[in-house]
């Protein structure tokens, strides 16, 4: 039987997914990030299939998203993006903390997984977290600075007022560098990375995250087996189930 636990792991709000037998045991973990936009909740079906497997799986609650909701309006929460994916990553280190401090967690089996924002997440948390063992990213991006500069662009054609002086924003440019993993892949250092994307994704775009598993793949020479990327060609800014089965038949080799 599997269980879902509604609950908080270092007073942040996240759901724990854990079969029955093993919930109070040291098990593999797996931190799984939603998208922009979405909630813990609606990844569950990722976190039922690997949990069957014998992973402890955790599903954080991004800042203002889900019960963290702050009323901000769309436009609101887009200049907030950046802020609550650098949050985000920080977080997963206090969830992690706080989960071996509780003896309920294998330190050497431990993976990091998302959709889109979450998919952003996880490649950042890649240039700070030597314990992350294993990765998926789903329809995310490594590009950090460059994602945000098109970002601001595409904003000034509309017109949009910033909330940012230029100064700021130049601030928010390098702070961004630290996390950017297209910046330094040697981060990755040989860990086993799996990439899941639509071809016609217009939110995130297939089309440099490809680039950057192109560029790297150098880095797995001789290991080739640790680096994987799927390209629907008919998919959008959707995860297909060829791709949600994918991922746990990647943990399941990898973790």
């Amino acid at each position: 039987m599997v269980i879902v636990e509604k609950t908080k792991i270092a007073d942040i709000p996240a759901l724990h997914i854990a079969k029955n037998q093993i919930k109070d045991e040291k098990a593999p973990l797996i931190l799984f990030v939603h998208g922009f936009g979405s909630a813990k909740e609606h990844n569950l079906h990722y976190a039922y299939l690997y949990a069957e497997e014998g992973f402890r799986v955790v599903l954080p609650e991004a800042d203002y998203h889900g019960e963290r909701y702050k009323g901000l309006e769309e436009l609101e929460m887009n200049f907030k993006f950046w802020d609550i994916v650098i949050n985000e990553i920080k977080e997963l280190q206090r969830i992690k903390d706080e989960l071996v401090g509780k003896g309920l967690v294998d330190e050497t089996r431990i993976g990091v997984a998302g959709t889109s924002m979450g998919g952003i997440v996880t490649l950042g948390a890649l240039t700070q977290y030597p314990w992350i063992k294993t990765a998926v990213s789903l329809m995310g991006s490594p590009y950090y600075e460059e994602f945000c500069r098109g970002q601001i662009e595409e904003l000034k054609r509309h017109d949009i007022e910033l909330p940012f002086t230029d100064t700021e924003l130049e601030e928010k440019y390098a702070e961004l560098k630290k996390y950017d993993l297209s910046l330094q892949p040697e981060k990755l250092n040989g860990r086993p990375l799996f990439f899941w994307h639509g071809e016609k994704d217009k939110m995130v775009p297939f089309k440099y995250t490809y680039e950057f598993y192109q560029e790297i793949q150098p880095l797995y020479k001789g290991k080739d087996e640790d680096l994987s990327f799927i390209a629907d060609t008919r998919a959008d800014h959707k995860v297909t189930r060829e791709g949600l089965l994918a991922s746990v038949d990647w943990f399941k080799k990898h973790l």
